[in-house]
């Protein structure tokens, strides 16, 4: 029944059914999707946010932020409030801890708001999109010298059950930078059913590493009802566009972890009835995923950034599992973490030959890392992808069996893992990246360094190394 209609606001008393996060409202009129609902227990007062999910000629589905336990069916007010879910954001914001709906949870005041935005985002145009061309550094061989990150671009990360990836997340959070750049350089943190001791960890490496006045950091955790993970990394992202476009600051946005986000959209799905997809995933798990990734990019005139790294972990290591594949096709490359470089004890365990990084040639090269960069990843990539295959041929026949140009490649394979990806929790700039890479060159003859130009040979090669 509807009992008043005052400006925007319609309420309504009583909801004919509640399903898990969801509840049933009959004869509404003038809803609009997306649209933001208050719910009050008329009982209690407790008051708690949903938004509409769905609506028809006669019945809304909305999702209730809070849960519906004690809810009375027949006195529960509704009342919609004519607009979408908005956050307030400011420069305020960083350094804070946030809920997955944006409110404050470290014992401080909330931020002076500076504007309200709708934390669904805005459409831009693609034609005023700038194209990323930027370098960003994030103090990890693997991750610069070989796969770059640029700046407006978005890499996931695709690991793994038990593997290490909150730890190289908080790892690139400290260490990633911009070189060069007068714009002020921030992250923006977003951890989804997330345990209370990783989300603890996450705040404690940010204090000890120095940088939590450059941080924003939002925890959705996993005793928070599941459809707060669908909202938190909308919330992030808002806060990412105000500090980029509104504030011209280049932002960082680390997204984990995105499978427990699909789940969250799983779990949904079954409640509102809708036939499911592969694996049970609902159908339109591709747009909702691109919906949050392509929020990453810059606009032409302005001078911030956004730059996304999502990270998500595959189930059974499945790579071809519905959300890594659909990833995939969204985003611009990846890292993919091995867990055979992790029960070596390497660290990060990046497996630099499945991984991509399609636009690296745009932020690479003379006057943005240094000219010889693409050469050196290249001839890096052709001899350890040898030295791989090299391993499995030792494996069958033995090292004996082998001719010598096999063993070269083997014994790189090695010093690759050994020295390059294995480098702990300290960062590398680049020309350390790079120097390092040509150390490992000079242990390979120099007439099989087929893929860098002479000049370059000439220039870097160590000939008092011995082949």
């Amino acid at each position: 029944m509807q009992v008043k209609n005052q400006h925007m606001d319609r309420e309504y008393i009583g909801i004919n059914e509640a399903v898990g996060p969801l509840i049933f409202i009959e004869n509404v009129d003038n809803v609009g999707y997306n649209e933001l609902v208050e719910i009050t227990n008329s009982q209690t007062g407790e008051e708690k946010l949903g938004v509409v999910l769905e609506v028809s000629e006669k019945m809304a589905i909305v999702e209730v932020f809070g849960g519906t336990a004690g809810l009375s069916l027949d006195k529960v007010k509704v009342k919609f409030k004519g607009k979408p879910f908005q956050i307030g954001v400011s420069r305020d914001m960083l350094g804070r801890v946030f809920d997955g709906l944006g409110n404050p949870i470290d014992n401080l005041p909330k931020p002076i708001i500076d504007l309200t935005m709708d934390v669904n985002g805005l459409p831009v145009n693609p034609t005023a999109r700038d194209y990323p061309c930027k370098f960003i550094q994030t103090g990890l061989s693997c991750i610069d010298g070989m796969n770059t990150l640029i700046r407006g671009q978005k890499l996931p990360i695709f690991s793994g059950s038990g593997l290490p990836h909150n730890l190289l997340a908080a790892q690139i959070a400290q260490q990633a930078k911009i070189i060069g750049e007068k714009e002020k350089f921030v992250v923006v943190f977003a951890a989804m059913g997330v345990k209370h001791d990783v989300a603890q960890f996450f705040i404690d490496s940010f204090k000890e590493g120095g940088i939590q006045e450059k941080i924003v950091l939002f925890l959705s955790l996993a005793d928070a009802p599941s459809i707060k993970r669908l909202i938190t990394p909308r919330v992030a992202l808002t806060a990412a566009e105000f500090l980029a476009f509104n504030q011209g600051m280049h932002v960082l946005v680390i997204l984990t972890d995105m499978s427990n986000y699909c789940e969250s959209l799983r779990e949904i799905s079954t409640l509102r009835g809708e036939i499911p997809a592969r694996k049970g995933y609902p159908g339109y798990l591709y747009s909702d995923l691109a919906n949050i990734y392509e929020r990453a990019g810059m606009i032409k005139g302005i001078p911030g950034s956004i730059t996304q790294i999502p990270i998500l972990t595959m189930p059974n290591d499945d790579i071809t599992h519905p959300i890594p594949d659909l990833t995939g096709y969204i985003t611009e490359g990846q890292f993919i973490l091995s867990r055979d470089l992790h029960r070596k004890g390497l660290f990060p365990p990046i497996n630099v030959l499945p991984s991509l990084s399609s636009l690296m040639n745009l932020g690479i090269g003379e006057n943005k890392t240094r000219e010889d960069h693409r050469n050196l990843a290249d001839q890096l990539y052709a001899l350890y992808a040898s030295g791989i295959e090299a391993k499995k041929l030792e494996s069958i026949i033995g090292t004996e069996g082998m001719g010598k140009a096999e063993k070269r490649y083997l014994d790189f394979a090695n010093k690759f893992e050994e020295v390059y990806i294995n480098q702990g929790k300290y960062g590398r700039s680049i020309v350390e990246t790079m120097n390092i890479g040509w150390e490992l060159l000079s242990l390979i003859p120099e007439k099989d360094l087929v893929r860098v130009q002479k000049n370059f040979v000439e220039k870097y090669y160590n000939r008092n190394k011995k082949p």
